[in-house]
């Protein structure tokens, strides 16, 4: 597209792309847009290299004139967008990409590769959070993605409210809590699982939590309290009916004066597991594979259109697809939320002109001015602002939004 455009001079046309999602993954009722602060940085690092080049040349991908182009390629545009963190609904603007034609469709692999997994996490995780009503919910997922995801994963699922990740690259890179226990296979290294305990008490201290279901779980928890005392932080159950078990070893660690060790449970949880665990005695939870995977939903649904771009004469034409099942709504846009009592009833979408924000709050903000990137939005500070603005939006949406059963988007998106 590149090449055919630089070739007949509409490829430097000035243009306007849009990232939205055609419907909810998994009929669920509201998304969370996440990825936002990857993507940034890495618009600000893309590049082609020799190599790159090189490659193009010799496959004749694209001509001389092309390689060229592509050689001095920065993107020196304006992106504005959804901030990292909030709700969204089908239709909903998430990235409006301006520039030319030919350096704004470079980046739609670029971008939509990041917000689509990222989106993809972070809705599956906002739903556990809400599913463990207080509950702190770590995310453990790494084994279940590559090397790259993982850490991406850890970071949309703590700005959907998990509170710790077991990743630590995620938390050296991006500034979020890190924590972890030990695997059976530590305790199967010694000669016994009273010497195993012994060992990681002794490294962590009494605070430490330990897996208690190597073998048995009744004599796992009375050795646990045996060797750490009744002050033990926590006990890890990560096999079995957790239900049933988890009252057995509430009980038990009660009898033996263990009041306050917590216990935390593991295998293979989601949402719907969570929500089931809400009567039981259990204080914490550990997810891996449902939430980088997200929990059946394993990508956003998003996708990236031209929307308008400059026609000879300057003036702007709006574009849009008409194709049956996939009509978009062309024209470049400015969304506001609605809310009545601090309640959101509507996602009002402006096409062209000014927009009414006497009716709700402006959901877009600037994320790259003139190819120079917004820092507010990267590296630790930025996930955290995105952590809060994930609860605020969340609370602001209609009591259904906390349902897991599919259904339709908790508001609706209106086109003006």
């Amino acid at each position: 597209m590149i090449d055919a455009t630089l070739a007949n001079g509409r490829g430097l046309r000035p243009s306007v792309f849009e990232a939205f999602a055609r419907r909810l993954p998994g009929a669920r009722r509201y998304g969370v847009v996440a990825g936002t602060g990857r993507l940034l940085d890495a618009i600000e690092r893309f590049r082609f290299d020799h190599a790159d080049l090189a490659f193009l040349r010799r496959e004749r991908v694209v001509s001389d004139a092309t390689l060229d182009w592509l050689a001095d390629y920065r993107f020196s545009g304006d992106v504005r967008g959804y901030g990292e963190g909030e709700a969204y609904f089908p239709g909903s603007p998430l990235l409006v990409v301006e520039g030319t034609f030919a350096e704004c469709v470079v980046l739609e692999t670029l971008a939509l590769s990041v917000l689509n997994y990222d989106s993809a996490v972070a809705n599956a995780a906002t739903r556990m959070v809400q599913a463990a009503k207080g509950r702190p919910v770590a995310e453990m997922g790494s084994r279940r993605a590559n090397e790259d995801a993982a850490v991406a994963a850890a970071r949309a699922a703590y700005i959907a409210g998990f509170s710790a990740t077991s990743n630590l690259a995620a938390g050296a890179t991006w500034g979020i809590p890190t924590m972890g226990t030990a695997a059976h296979s530590f305790t199967l290294l010694h000669d016994s699982e009273e010497e195993a305990f012994a060992a990681q008490v002794a490294a962590l201290g009494t605070g430490t939590t330990l897996l208690v279901d190597t073998y048995d779980i009744e004599q796992g928890v009375e050795t646990a309290v045996r060797v750490a005392g009744t002050g033990l932080g926590g006990v890890r159950i990560d096999s079995g009916d957790l239900v049933e078990t988890a009252q057995r070893v509430r009980a038990q660690l009660d009898a033996l004066g263990a009041t306050g060790t917590r216990i935390t449970v593991t295998s293979d949880l989601d949402e719907h597991a969570i929500a089931g665990l809400r009567a039981s005695p259990v204080d914490a939870y550990g997810v891996g594979t449902s939430v980088v995977t997200g929990s059946g939903s394993p990508a956003a649904g998003m996708v990236y259109k031209l929307v308008a771009h400059q026609a000879d004469d300057g003036s702007w034409v709006d574009v849009a697809k008409r194709s049956d099942g996939k009509a978009s709504h062309g024209g470049e846009k400015t969304a506001v939320r609605t809310l009545v009592d601090g309640v959101a009833t509507e996602e009002t979408v402006f096409v062209g002109g000014e927009p009414d924000t006497t009716i709700g709050r402006t959901l877009q903000v600037p994320l790259v001015q003139q190819g120079v990137v917004v820092d507010e939005h990267r590296g630790p500070a930025g996930v955290a602002a995105a952590r809060e603005r994930c609860a605020a939006a969340i609370a602001e949406l209609p009591s259904d939004a906390t349902r897991l059963a599919r259904g339709e988007p908790v508001i609706p998106t209106v086109f003006r």
